[in-house]
Protein backbone atom coordinates (compact mmCIF):
# COMPACT_ATOMS: atom_id res chain seq x y z
CA UNK A 1 0.00 0.00 0.00
CA UNK A 2 3.02 2.39 1.08
CA UNK A 3 4.49 2.00 -2.36
CA UNK A 4 1.43 2.99 -4.63
CA UNK A 5 1.50 6.90 -3.03
CA UNK A 6 1.83 9.05 -5.80
CA UNK A 7 4.72 11.08 -3.77
CA UNK A 8 8.34 12.77 -4.73
CA UNK A 9 10.39 10.32 -2.40
CA UNK A 10 12.48 13.15 -1.83
CA UNK A 11 9.74 14.93 0.40
CA UNK A 12 9.74 14.77 4.01
CA UNK A 13 6.69 12.54 4.46
CA UNK A 14 6.38 8.61 5.67
CA UNK A 15 3.85 6.34 4.76
CA UNK A 16 2.18 4.80 7.38
CA UNK A 17 1.04 1.11 7.16
CA UNK A 18 -3.14 1.36 9.01
CA UNK A 19 -2.64 -1.86 9.73
CA UNK A 20 0.29 -1.82 12.37
CA UNK A 21 -1.02 0.98 14.50
CA UNK A 22 -3.77 0.53 17.22
CA UNK A 23 -5.76 2.83 18.88
CA UNK A 24 -4.36 2.66 22.48
CA UNK A 25 -5.32 5.96 23.40
CA UNK A 26 -8.94 5.32 23.74
CA UNK A 27 -8.26 2.47 26.14
CA UNK A 28 -9.63 3.22 29.56
CA UNK A 29 -12.33 4.94 31.22
CA UNK A 30 -11.77 8.35 31.43
CA UNK A 31 -14.64 10.24 31.08
CA UNK A 32 -13.33 13.27 28.82
CA UNK A 33 -11.60 10.29 26.75
CA UNK A 34 -14.78 8.25 26.43
CA UNK A 35 -16.46 11.14 25.26
CA UNK A 36 -12.91 11.95 22.56
CA UNK A 37 -14.01 8.68 21.73
CA UNK A 38 -17.37 9.36 20.78
CA UNK A 39 -16.71 12.82 18.54
CA UNK A 40 -13.37 11.07 16.75
CA UNK A 41 -15.64 8.47 15.74
CA UNK A 42 -18.08 10.56 14.19
CA UNK A 43 -16.35 12.87 12.70
CA UNK A 44 -14.15 10.11 10.84
CA UNK A 45 -16.77 9.09 8.83
CA UNK A 46 -16.68 12.52 7.08
CA UNK A 47 -14.41 14.18 5.22
CA UNK A 48 -13.82 17.74 7.24
CA UNK A 49 -10.22 18.85 8.04
CA UNK A 50 -9.41 18.04 11.42
CA UNK A 51 -7.06 19.61 13.97
CA UNK A 52 -5.51 17.42 17.00
CA UNK A 53 -4.37 20.15 19.38
CA UNK A 54 -2.65 18.41 22.50
CA UNK A 55 0.95 18.07 24.82
CA UNK A 56 3.76 16.03 22.98
CA UNK A 57 4.03 12.33 23.17
CA UNK A 58 -0.01 12.36 23.71
CA UNK A 59 -1.07 10.39 21.04
CA UNK A 60 -2.08 12.69 18.10
CA UNK A 61 -0.49 10.68 15.43
CA UNK A 62 -1.78 7.50 16.96
CA UNK A 63 -5.29 9.55 16.99
CA UNK A 64 -5.29 10.37 13.19
CA UNK A 65 -4.30 7.18 12.11
CA UNK A 66 -7.61 5.92 13.99
CA UNK A 67 -9.30 8.47 12.21
CA UNK A 68 -8.11 6.92 8.80
CA UNK A 69 -8.84 3.53 9.89
CA UNK A 70 -12.60 4.39 10.46
CA UNK A 71 -13.20 6.40 7.21
CA UNK A 72 -14.21 5.35 4.19
CA UNK A 73 -10.88 5.74 3.28
CA UNK A 74 -9.05 3.07 5.46
CA UNK A 75 -7.82 1.03 1.92
CA UNK A 76 -6.26 4.10 0.76
CA UNK A 77 -2.93 5.53 1.97
CA UNK A 78 -2.04 7.47 5.04
CA UNK A 79 0.76 9.90 4.74
CA UNK A 80 2.51 11.98 7.11
CA UNK A 81 4.19 14.89 6.59
CA UNK A 82 6.65 16.48 8.84
CA UNK A 83 6.15 20.65 9.03
CA UNK A 84 9.56 21.03 9.98
CA UNK A 85 11.20 19.95 7.11
CA UNK A 86 8.55 20.91 4.56
CA UNK A 87 9.96 23.62 2.27
CA UNK A 88 7.73 25.49 -0.85
CA UNK A 89 9.50 23.85 -2.92
CA UNK A 90 8.21 20.59 -1.24
CA UNK A 91 4.82 21.83 -1.80
CA UNK A 92 5.62 22.88 -5.15
CA UNK A 93 6.17 19.21 -6.26
CA UNK A 94 3.16 18.04 -4.42
CA UNK A 95 1.23 20.64 -6.48
CA UNK A 96 2.89 19.50 -9.71
CA UNK A 97 1.92 16.08 -8.60
CA UNK A 98 -1.62 16.31 -8.31
CA UNK A 99 -1.34 18.66 -11.65
CA UNK A 100 0.22 16.11 -13.78
CA UNK A 101 -2.05 13.10 -12.19
CA UNK A 102 -4.91 15.38 -13.00
CA UNK A 103 -3.90 16.04 -16.95
CA UNK A 104 -3.29 12.31 -17.18
CA UNK A 105 -6.63 11.54 -16.32
CA UNK A 106 -4.89 9.12 -13.00
CA UNK A 107 -6.54 9.29 -9.86
CA UNK A 108 -4.62 12.05 -7.55
CA UNK A 109 -3.81 11.50 -3.37
CA UNK A 110 -7.15 10.35 -2.20
CA UNK A 111 -6.74 8.74 1.17
CA UNK A 112 -5.67 11.21 4.41
CA UNK A 113 -2.69 13.06 4.59
CA UNK A 114 -1.35 14.30 8.05
CA UNK A 115 0.45 17.06 8.62
CA UNK A 116 2.76 16.97 11.97
CA UNK A 117 3.10 19.57 14.30
CA UNK A 118 1.49 22.50 11.73
CA UNK A 119 2.79 25.41 14.10
CA UNK A 120 6.51 24.38 12.69
CA UNK A 121 5.60 25.14 9.12
CA UNK A 122 7.06 28.22 7.50
CA UNK A 123 5.53 31.13 6.29
CA UNK A 124 6.27 30.50 2.67
CA UNK A 125 5.02 26.61 2.69
CA UNK A 126 1.88 28.10 4.77
CA UNK A 127 1.35 30.06 1.32
CA UNK A 128 2.28 27.42 -1.19
CA UNK A 129 0.05 25.02 1.07
CA UNK A 130 -2.90 27.10 0.58
CA UNK A 131 -2.97 26.70 -3.02
CA UNK A 132 -3.10 23.04 -2.84
CA UNK A 133 -5.77 22.66 -0.18
CA UNK A 134 -10.10 23.17 -1.58
CA UNK A 135 -11.43 25.67 0.31
CA UNK A 136 -15.76 25.23 0.09
CA UNK A 137 -16.44 26.78 -3.09
CA UNK A 138 -13.57 24.50 -4.90
CA UNK A 139 -14.18 22.65 -8.46
CA UNK A 140 -13.84 18.88 -6.97
CA UNK A 141 -11.70 18.51 -10.87
CA UNK A 142 -9.89 21.26 -10.09
CA UNK A 143 -6.18 20.33 -9.52
CA UNK A 144 -6.31 20.39 -5.89
CA UNK A 145 -5.49 17.95 -2.83
CA UNK A 146 -8.07 15.08 -2.80
CA UNK A 147 -7.04 13.75 0.20
CA UNK A 148 -8.43 13.78 3.47
CA UNK A 149 -6.16 16.58 5.33
CA UNK A 150 -5.83 16.38 9.54
CA UNK A 151 -2.89 18.09 11.10
CA UNK A 152 -2.11 18.57 14.33
CA UNK A 153 -0.12 21.20 16.75
CA UNK A 154 1.28 21.21 20.06
CA UNK A 155 1.72 24.52 20.32
CA UNK A 156 -1.39 27.65 20.31
CA UNK A 157 -1.36 28.36 17.05
CA UNK A 158 -4.55 30.35 17.85
CA UNK A 159 -1.80 32.55 19.41
CA UNK A 160 0.41 32.61 16.31
CA UNK A 161 -2.60 33.31 14.08
CA UNK A 162 -3.60 36.49 16.57
CA UNK A 163 0.29 37.22 16.04
CA UNK A 164 0.17 37.52 12.80
CA UNK A 165 2.87 34.44 12.33
CA UNK A 166 0.51 31.62 10.97
CA UNK A 167 -1.81 32.83 8.33
CA UNK A 168 -5.34 32.94 9.40
CA UNK A 169 -7.15 31.42 5.81
CA UNK A 170 -4.91 28.58 6.18
CA UNK A 171 -5.76 27.96 10.19
CA UNK A 172 -9.57 28.14 9.42
CA UNK A 173 -9.44 25.92 5.99
CA UNK A 174 -7.70 23.16 8.36
CA UNK A 175 -9.50 23.46 11.27
CA UNK A 176 -12.75 21.89 10.19
CA UNK A 177 -13.08 20.06 13.57
CA UNK A 178 -10.37 21.03 16.26
CA UNK A 179 -10.20 18.01 18.88
CA UNK A 180 -8.10 18.63 21.89
CA UNK A 181 -6.49 15.60 23.13
CA UNK A 182 -5.52 15.22 27.32
CA UNK A 183 -2.35 14.54 28.80
CA UNK A 184 -1.82 11.64 30.35
CA UNK A 185 -1.79 13.55 33.96
CA UNK A 186 -5.52 14.43 33.62
CA UNK A 187 -6.22 10.37 33.05
CA UNK A 188 -4.17 8.01 35.48
CA UNK A 189 -7.60 6.00 35.76
CA UNK A 190 -6.43 4.85 32.10
CA UNK A 191 -2.49 3.77 33.08
CA UNK A 192 -3.25 0.40 34.35
CA UNK A 193 -5.05 -0.18 30.71
CA UNK A 194 -2.51 0.98 28.72
CA UNK A 195 0.23 -0.46 30.60
CA UNK A 196 -1.36 -3.54 29.94
CA UNK A 197 -1.49 -2.65 25.92
CA UNK A 198 2.16 -2.12 25.87
CA UNK A 199 3.30 -5.00 27.75
CA UNK A 200 1.58 -6.96 25.34
CA UNK A 201 2.49 -4.98 22.28
CA UNK A 202 6.52 -5.21 23.20
CA UNK A 203 6.45 -8.45 25.07
CA UNK A 204 5.28 -9.80 21.48
CA UNK A 205 7.88 -7.39 19.44
CA UNK A 206 10.67 -8.45 21.31
CA UNK A 207 10.26 -11.99 21.61
CA UNK A 208 10.43 -11.64 25.82
CA UNK A 209 8.03 -13.14 28.54
CA UNK A 210 5.69 -10.64 29.30
CA UNK A 211 6.59 -9.29 33.02
CA UNK A 212 4.54 -8.61 35.94
CA UNK A 213 3.16 -5.46 37.01
CA UNK A 214 2.46 -4.99 41.12
CA UNK A 215 -0.28 -3.03 42.52
CA UNK A 216 2.34 -0.89 44.32
CA UNK A 217 4.17 0.14 40.68
CA UNK A 218 0.75 0.88 38.95
CA UNK A 219 -0.58 3.01 42.10
CA UNK A 220 3.27 4.97 41.68
CA UNK A 221 2.77 5.25 37.93
CA UNK A 222 -0.89 6.87 38.44
CA UNK A 223 1.01 9.24 41.29
CA UNK A 224 3.49 10.32 38.42
CA UNK A 225 3.07 13.41 36.05
CA UNK A 226 4.19 12.04 32.88
CA UNK A 227 5.45 15.21 31.74
CA UNK A 228 6.29 12.99 28.26
CA UNK A 229 2.79 11.53 28.16
CA UNK A 230 1.52 8.72 26.29
CA UNK A 231 5.25 8.17 24.67
CA UNK A 232 7.18 8.46 27.83
CA UNK A 233 4.77 5.73 29.55
CA UNK A 234 5.07 3.18 26.79
CA UNK A 235 9.32 3.93 26.76
CA UNK A 236 9.09 3.07 30.40
CA UNK A 237 7.35 -0.16 29.20
CA UNK A 238 9.65 -1.20 26.81
CA UNK A 239 12.62 -0.73 28.99
CA UNK A 240 10.87 -3.24 31.75
CA UNK A 241 10.17 -5.83 29.22
CA UNK A 242 13.27 -5.72 27.91
CA UNK A 243 15.02 -6.05 30.65
CA UNK A 244 12.59 -8.45 32.38
CA UNK A 245 12.25 -6.29 35.59
CA UNK A 246 9.63 -4.00 37.27
CA UNK A 247 12.38 -2.41 39.57
CA UNK A 248 13.48 -0.90 36.92
CA UNK A 249 10.38 0.82 35.84
CA UNK A 250 10.29 1.45 39.63
CA UNK A 251 13.71 2.96 40.08
CA UNK A 252 13.76 5.07 36.74
CA UNK A 253 10.09 6.79 38.35
CA UNK A 254 11.50 7.37 41.66
CA UNK A 255 14.74 9.17 40.45
CA UNK A 256 11.98 11.31 38.46
CA UNK A 257 10.10 12.09 41.22
CA UNK A 258 13.45 13.16 42.85
CA UNK A 259 14.26 15.50 39.86
CA UNK A 260 11.08 17.44 39.83
CA UNK A 261 9.95 17.11 43.56
CA UNK A 262 7.24 15.26 45.29
CA UNK A 263 5.00 14.36 42.45
CA UNK A 264 4.06 11.51 44.94
CA UNK A 265 1.65 14.09 46.60
CA UNK A 266 -1.34 16.36 45.65
CA UNK A 267 -0.46 19.62 46.49
CA UNK A 268 -2.73 21.49 48.48
CA UNK A 269 -2.37 25.71 48.38
CA UNK A 270 -4.76 25.39 51.94
CA UNK A 271 -2.21 23.36 53.49
CA UNK A 272 0.92 24.79 52.44
CA UNK A 273 -0.11 27.87 54.11
CA UNK A 274 -1.00 26.33 56.94
CA UNK A 275 2.55 25.35 57.25
CA UNK A 276 4.07 28.69 56.92
CA UNK A 277 1.73 30.11 58.95
CA UNK A 278 2.96 27.89 61.61
CA UNK A 279 6.62 28.03 61.21
CA UNK A 280 6.53 32.16 61.27
CA UNK A 281 4.54 31.09 64.71
CA UNK A 282 6.99 29.31 66.06
CA UNK A 283 9.60 31.39 65.19
CA UNK A 284 8.15 34.41 66.26
CA UNK A 285 6.99 32.85 69.80
CA UNK A 286 11.07 31.91 69.88
CA UNK A 287 12.02 35.22 69.76
CA UNK A 288 9.59 37.28 72.24
CA UNK A 289 10.67 34.20 74.77
CA UNK A 290 14.07 34.18 73.97
CA UNK A 291 13.83 38.42 74.90
CA UNK A 292 12.21 37.91 78.10
CA UNK A 293 14.22 35.02 79.07
CA UNK A 294 11.70 32.43 78.84
CA UNK A 295 9.25 34.57 81.49
CA UNK A 296 6.33 32.87 80.14
CA UNK A 297 3.60 34.50 82.06
CA UNK A 298 5.66 38.14 79.97
CA UNK A 299 5.80 36.38 76.56
CA UNK A 300 1.91 35.45 77.02
CA UNK A 301 1.55 39.75 77.82
CA UNK A 302 3.69 40.70 74.69
CA UNK A 303 1.98 38.28 72.30
CA UNK A 304 -1.45 39.83 73.19
CA UNK A 305 -2.76 35.59 74.36
CA UNK A 306 -3.59 33.98 77.40
CA UNK A 307 -1.08 31.81 79.66
CA UNK A 308 -2.66 29.16 79.15
CA UNK A 309 -2.96 29.44 75.09
CA UNK A 310 0.81 30.40 74.93
CA UNK A 311 1.25 26.94 76.80
CA UNK A 312 -1.11 25.26 74.58
CA UNK A 313 1.73 27.10 71.29
CA UNK A 314 4.94 25.71 73.16
CA UNK A 315 3.37 22.43 73.12
CA UNK A 316 2.21 22.69 69.79
CA UNK A 317 4.92 24.17 68.35
CA UNK A 318 7.80 21.69 70.33
CA UNK A 319 8.94 24.14 72.59
CA UNK A 320 7.60 23.38 75.83
CA UNK A 321 10.63 21.50 76.74
CA UNK A 322 13.29 23.78 75.73
CA UNK A 323 13.71 25.83 78.78
CA UNK A 324 12.05 25.44 82.61
CA UNK A 325 10.73 29.02 83.80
Amino acid sequence: MASQVPLNVGMPSVAVPSTLREHFFVSGTNPAMRAFERVMTNIALTDIPVLLVGESGAGKEEVAVRIHQLSRRQDQPFIKMICASLTPDHLEELAHELAEATESGAPALQGTIFFDELSELSANSQIKLLHVLPDGDADPNARLLRARVISSTSQGVEEEVRSGHFRKELYYRLKGACLRLPPLRERPEDIPSLVDYFLTKHSSLLGRSRPDVSAATLRLMQAYDWPGNVRELENVIKKMVALGDESVAVSDLRAEFAGHGPTTERISLKETARAASRQAERELIQRVLNRVRWNRKRAAQELQISYKALLYKLKQTGLDGSHAS
